[in-house]
């Protein structure tokens, strides 16, 4: 019998694709080591625990968030900006559920990388918010309320947390027209 050759990027593919299939509640080191074909021992020379395994997987997500909004937002600006990135973020949710989910479970304050990976995220949303002409406080407020609207509208969509038969995608499209009118009320204010 060959022995698999495993490395930490595999580890964490294989929590990520569990996770996305079944649920963040699923991922256990036995679980991934049963998916990689390795008995449970051979994952500690990739990830020191499962708080570790959850850290990454935390990562890989933020990670994956920051790449979609940064792609959507090229050549958008100002409204159109807005609106396409809260559309990439409700995707990014839908396509890895179980992956975003972890960006929830292990705390950020005091890692520097996990407050790296968050401050990446508020940037390209503030980024994407220079053709309103804020200065720079007003456009990471803009941004930081933008994460917090989008993320929690996303968890909450994710969780089943609308019961109401209203239609989802209408009240998403309220919430970013809330934001909008919110950001051009800034501007206003500014001037």
């Amino acid at each position: 019998m060959s022995r698999r050759t495993l490395d930490t990027n595999q580890v964490v593919e294989s929590a990520a694709a569990l996770a996305d299939a079944e649920g963040l509640a699923a991922v256990t080191l036995t679980r991934v080591a049963e998916r990689l074909g390795v008995r449970q021992p051979a994952l500690y020379r990739h990830v020191e625990s499962y708080d570790a395994l959850i850290r990454a997987l935390g990562l890989r997500g933020r990670e994956i968030l920051a790449n979609r909004l940064s792609d959507t937002a090229v050549g958008l600006a100002g409204h159109d900006a807005v609106r396409a990135m809260g559309r990439a973020w409700r995707k990014m949710v839908q396509d890895h559920p179980g992956l975003y989910a972890a960006t929830d479970r292990y705390p950020c304050a005091g890692d520097s990388e996990l407050e790296e990976a968050v401050e990446r995220v508020v940037q390209v949303l503030s980024q994407a918010l220079s053709a309103y002409g804020l200065d720079d406080d007003d456009r990471v407020h803009a941004a930081r309320s933008m994460r917090s609207a989008f993320h929690g509208f996303a968890h909450l969509e994710s969780g089943d947390g609308h019961p109401h038969p209203v239609d989802l995608d209408d009240s998403f499209d309220r919430l970013v027209d809330l934001l909008c009118a919110g950001i051009h009320q800034m501007v206003q204010a500014d001037a």
